[in-house]
């Protein structure tokens, strides 16, 4: 279940607010130019239509910006037909603040314009004098301005914070592979400088030794041979080593963790079975597709936790999975971040599940290699 985070709580306060001012209206203590049942109608459609432009934004921008002007003129229509309730222009607050989190940044000035005419007439209609009527309407008009230059500096703010959060995953991700690469590059110069000196020279060694042995008098003959069996045994073990250098891979754990570490407006749950233990490829090719899904968390689906799980299956295969809390989505948009990460595990024999219906879950599965 999805988390209660700061903006649903400020957006059911707010839907608070607008039921609080129109109860008055609605129970009859004010009166409205039109048949209150007709009132209750428009009253519940302007709740109804800035509801579902805040629901609507992220999966279907163009109907959240028809049901948020469709809610910024039902806010004109509550506010001229019930012009003795002041309270009642505090809508007109709401919808002019909304329009920074729904719609192009030159639609809130021409809302705060239109909305300060709607409250002067209103004003008007109610028969407030010229000084109260102007001193009502600028105060609302500066009212107004200021909540939507606070709304674009907050939103401004979150937009940052969701950058640096990304970028943080990113100089994380690439820090460890970097480092991973660097390492096997080291192993690779080391296993070659055994290889090249300390196998050719043993090499030389026994087959120095094998000619000793059957040139040697019997009294040194036992020794020679002891000598060939350490020699032959040291080479072997030298290869050994040699392969090893060549096959280890970096630690999944560890540069996961790494990854995932401390990452600013999201909770990482992170489960590594213990034997996972892919080879290099498989390895960087995992910590790639962490990146993406935590990226992918951070920039679209408003998570307050993320579940990653890394599992061995019994036929040796590699299963990521990741779940968040966020609002998921129906229709599945492809990005940059989403189809490389079906790129990079496809190009390892792998494959990639995504589901949005509840949240946004990702599974990709690497056979064994």
């Amino acid at each position: 279940m999805r988390r209660l985070g700061p903006d649903i709580w400020a957006g059911l306060a707010m839907l608070l607010v607008c039921v609080a001012v129109g109860t008055p209206t609605l129970l009859g203590v004010t009166g409205t130019r039109v048949p209150l049942p007709l009132w209750g109608l428009i009253f519940a459609a302007l709740l109804t239509t800035s509801l579902a432009a805040v629901v609507w934004d992220e999966p279907r921008p163009r109907w959240a910006r028809t049901c948020y002007g469709g809610s910024v003129v039902l806010g004109w229509l509550t506010v001229l037909t019930a012009p003795g309730t002041g309270w009642l222009a505090i809508l007109l607050v709401i919808t002019s603040t909304l329009s920074a989190y729904v719609a192009p940044r030159w639609v809130g000035p021409v809302v705060i314009a239109l909305n300060t005419l709607v409250i002067a007439a209103g004003a008007g209609l109610s028969g407030a004098g010229f000084t109260g009527a102007g001193l009502n309407t600028l105060l609302y008009l500066l009212i107004q301005t200021a909540a939507l230059l606070s709304s674009l500096a907050i939103i401004r703010e979150q937009r940052m914070r969701r950058e640096l959060a990304e970028a943080h995953v990113e100089l994380r991700a690439a820090s460890v592979i970097l480092a991973d690469t660097a390492r096997a590059h080291e192993r690779l110069r080391i296993a070659r400088e055994l290889h090249d000196l300390m196998g050719h020279q043993l090499t030389a060694l026994t087959l120095e030794l094998e000619v000793a042995r059957h040139r040697a008098e019997p009294g040194a003959r036992e020794h020679v041979e002891r000598a060939d069996q350490v020699a032959r045994h040291l080479l072997r073990d030298v290869r050994t080593t040699v392969g090893q250098l060549r096959a280890d891979a970096p630690d999944l754990r560890e540069a996961v963790s790494a990854v995932v570490r401390d990452i600013p407006g999201l909770d990482v749950d992170l489960w590594i079975g213990e034997n996972v233990r892919p080879p290099e490829d498989v390895t960087l090719a995992l910590v790639r597709a962490v990146q993406e899904i935590v990226t992918n968390t951070l920039r679209h689906a408003a998570a307050a936790s993320l579940r990653i799980r890394i599992e061995s299956l019994p036929d040796g295969s590699v299963r990521l999975s990741a779940a968040d809390d966020g609002r998921g989505s129906d229709e599945l948009r492809l990005g940059n971040g989403l189809s490389g990460l079906r790129e990079r595990v496809a190009a390892i024999g792998g494959d990639v599940r995504l589901d949005g219906s509840d949240g946004f879950r990702v599974t990709a599965t690497v056979p064994a290699r």
